[in-house]
């Protein structure tokens, strides 16, 4: 027989921003089932309360990420040290020069890096020695075409804001996940009708045979919670998309 493993994350605290759907909620739900307390962070109250009972969090706050003083208000509200925190608030801009909507472009240029730099600014102080930050980016945008004008230059921006920050705020940790297409409801708002054929695509063309999911994405997000070696890293789950992009 073999030992029963203990969990990885018993008696620790994890925070998810964005943790309402998708990978935030996969995170929160992992993070559970590894002995972590969970305190959710989103905008949709109403998805928000029903996200929480899914898990079992421990408290919920709603609130936009992206409203500084918001943010730096929910961290100073916190009660005891927390241990990490997880950030999938935000999501990609597309759009081809000709069509770019400047204002929604500026807003998605600032919008991801000055949230990283609040969540470590204002994060940081509660977290634990060891504990980490973590935060998603893409895959996507290393591969120039059409429409990826502004995605294309936070691909490059975040992973050196994250070694950057890496420095700053040691000896608390901070890593991005850089994913490729995972199948989530923000995937499907984006694509809509195109999403059957991507999925068929994908499962044609990676190396692994099918589409990444939210769990891939949170299991390699728990992982870099328990890793204490780890930090200032970009880290790519896209399931070899890279690899056959054209």
């Amino acid at each position: 027989m073999s030992p029963t493993r203990e969990p990885a994350l018993a008696g620790q605290t994890v925070v998810v921003i964005g943790g309402s759907a998708g990978i935030g909620l996969e995170t929160a739900r992992q993070a559970r089932d590894e002995g972590a307390d969970v305190i959710l962070a989103g905008r949709n109250p109403d998805r928000l309360k029903d996200a929480a009972d899914q898990v079992g969090a421990k408290r919920i706050a709603t609130f936009d990420a992206n409203d500084t003083p918001a943010l730096e208000e929910f961290f100073g509200q916190l009660d005891g040290p927390i241990d990490h925190v997880m950030v999938t608030a935000g999501g990609p801009y597309y759009a081809s020069l000709a069509d770019m909507d400047f204002d929604e472009a500026r807003r998605a240029l600032q919008e991801h890096p000055m949230l990283m730099a609040g969540v470590a600014r204002y994060a940081s102080p509660k977290v634990r020695s060891g504990g980490a930050l973590l935060f998603m980016g893409g895959t996507g945008g290393r591969n120039p075409r059409l429409g990826l004008g502004v995605t294309s230059a936070m691909t490059v921006a975040l992973p050196a804001l994250t070694a950057s920050l890496a420095i700053e705020i040691a000896p608390v940790r901070i890593n991005l996940i850089a994913a490729g297409f995972v199948d989530t409801p923000l995937s499907a708002s984006l694509l809509g009708d195109q999403l059957d054929e991507r999925r068929a695509e994908l499962r044609s063309t990676l190396p692994i045979g099918r589409v990444v999911e939210a769990a891939d994405v949170a299991a390699l997000a728990i992982h870099l919670m328990t890793n204490t070696a780890l930090t200032g890293a970009t880290y790519d789950i896209d399931g070899g998309q890279q690899l056959v992009s054209r």
